[in-house]
């Protein structure tokens, strides 16, 4: 590891810098043996070493030996990325030396990462960088997933681990390889499976594991929060950072992960500040760490099923029966991905059609000839990155024109590019394959040989769970002064009108694309999202 970023992870601290550090964090005297946290513990502090020395295990797994991962010794600080968002501890911190050690809770951590911006940078640059670290080393079998190369379900486990940047590492079965799951007395019946510390779960989901792992919503008083923010796109990031660090006690809810449709995108250039392009990926990457750094609540997945008024207030009802109340709400449930009517759709979505192009979905495809659908920015953009990669891409487009809804330096770099085959007017008619998609036909071209295809045909609003709120025709929420006059009469009561953002509904706004009216791209959504916090002010004011 070079210098810097050795120093990252462990930051040689200034006389004045641990003394701020520790004045909140009661000392503890600490024999050799005893543990400062365990693996598996789902509330534990930051533990400042003062004297002692204190050794990080990857405890012993069914298959593996335990592994001192590093060693802290006086003047240093002990934790991971996981502490700031309520992640279970799963890494061990042992006392190597006697000695003394404080332990400063989340609370106090919280406190000081608001109120001391030197020592927020140096501790969030650590934690960040021993995340970092931690995903290539030994510490990744903490959490590993096994599953059947290129099907949805392990797909998704393995989404929702890399959206939300857990420690984990992922194994694919071949079909050649099942026999190897027998040595855990497993079948294909069980797969996905997740080994959390080295114990299976069959049958394995994104809800499940961020159970375990202690990811899911928890209240965490009787009390209210001032801001619930549902859906973890652009525009709901941007909602939350500007919520928290505005002083609103905030909590961002997503049904999947952190990222919606942004996160799906191999390549953004038209954002502001990045003018070599940025992945989707990366960019909520950062938009999820700023919002750890302001104290968001992060919880998924966690599916919201309605929202309403209740005792002066609101509360959002969770799938699992949970409640959050909450004094404000900001929908940002972006729009779910339309699907071709053709038969066995279902069956090829376990192993063939994606609705994303990023790196996980290049690792099931890399050098294969695939199909892209769709004619707007997502699907050039896919057609691009994949050709890049060295797949021989068909991009069906059903208008007439491919420049009708797609931006002209998509255009002209798809029309230069001799991986891409382009067709206009086209439909695709039939899906073809074994086990997993083999060739689609189009009615234009006859059969095209492919071993994905992938959807970008645009999207309906995540709407149908919302009661009560005025929508379009089309299921989009209307906002502002869009609202009908109809739904304006309950306004009358409360001697004002809708603040911009706002619903039919006092103090629910909506953002991104689940809005009427809203522009579809990146940079408006987070305009969007960041504005509606503005009127959330206003509308707390007079409540």
């Amino acid at each position: 590891m070079d210098a810097a970023k050795q120093h990252l992870i462990a930051p040689e601290l200034t006389d004045a810098q641990w003394a701020r550090l520790t004045a909140h964090a009661p000392v503890e005297e600490v024999a050799v043996g005893d543990y400062a946290f365990r693996s598996g513990d789902r509330r534990y502090d930051l533990i400042l070493v003062e004297t002692a020395e204190v050794e990080i295990v990857r405890d012993a797994l069914k298959w593996a030996d335990e592994v001192v991962i590093t060693t802290m010794g006086p003047r240093s600080f002990a934790g991971e990325l996981g502490i700031l968002n309520g992640q279970g501890a799963f890494l061990s911190a042992r006392v190597t030396k006697a000695g003394a050690i404080r332990r400063l809770t989340r609370a106090a951590l919280r406190r000081i990462m608001n109120e001391d911006d030197e020592l927020c940078d140096i501790i969030l640059h650590a934690l960040w960088a021993r995340r970092d670290t931690l995903r290539a080393g030994p510490a990744a079998m903490t959490l590993k997933f096994v599953g059947q190369s290129g099907e949805s379900d392990f797909l998704a486990l393995r989404r929702f681990a890399e959206r939300l940047d857990l420690v984990h590492v992922a194994h694919a079965l071949l079909p050649a390889d099942e026999g190897r799951m027998l040595g855990h007395e497993l079948t294909r019946d069980d797969l996905p499976v997740a080994f959390i510390q080295g114990e299976p779960i069959p049958r394995a989901t994104p809800g499940i594991v961020a159970e375990q792992l202690g990811l899911s919503y928890e209240s965490e008083s009787d009390e209210m929060v001032d801001l619930v923010v549902i859906g973890g796109g652009p525009a709901g990031l941007a909602a939350a950072i500007y919520g928290a660090s505005e002083g609103l006690e905030t909590v961002l809810l997503d049904a999947i992960a952190p990222g919606g449709q942004a996160a799906a995108t191999s390549r953004i250039e038209n954002f502001l500040g990045f003018p070599f392009g940025v992945s989707g990926g990366d960019l909520i990457g950062q938009a999820s760490l700023q919002a750890l750094k302001f104290g968001v609540r992060v919880h998924a997945p966690c599916e919201a099923v309605a929202l309403e008024t209740v005792d002066g207030g609101l509360a959002v009802a969770l799938a699992d029966g949970r409640v959050v109340p909450t004094r404000a709400a900001i929908v940002t449930s972006g729009a779910a991905y339309r699907r071709l009517a053709l038969e066995r759709w279902d069956e090829f979505e376990r192993a063939g059609i994606y609705y994303a192009a990023t790196p996980l979905e290049l690792r099931q495809v890399a050098g294969a000839p695939v199909v892209v659908v769709g004619g707007a920015n997502s699907a050039g953009q896919a057609a691009l990155y994949l050709a890049a990669n060295g797949c021989d891409v068909t991009l069906v487009v059903r208008g007439r024109r491919v420049g009708d809804r797609m931006s002209s330096y998509l255009v002209d770099r798809i029309v230069e590019d001799p991986r891409i085959h382009l067709h206009t007017g086209a439909n695709v008619v039939a899906l073809d394959g074994g086990g997993a998609l083999e060739s689609v036909r189009l009615d234009t071209a006859g059969e095209v040989e492919a071993r994905a295809l992938f959807c970008f045909i645009g999207a309906e609003p995540a709407t149908g769970w919302l009661q009560g709120l005025d929508r379009d025709a089309d299921g989009f929420i209307r906002t502002g002064t869009d609202i009908t006059m109809q739904s304006l009469d309950r306004w009358q009561g409360l001697g004002r009108e809708p603040f911009p953002f706002e619903t039919s509904t006092p103090r629910i706004f909506a953002a991104g694309d689940v809005r009427r009216g809203s522009m579809k791209r990146v940079a408006a959504a987070v305009g969007e999202g960041s504005s509606a916090v503005a009127s959330v002010h206003r509308a707390l004011a007079l409540a």
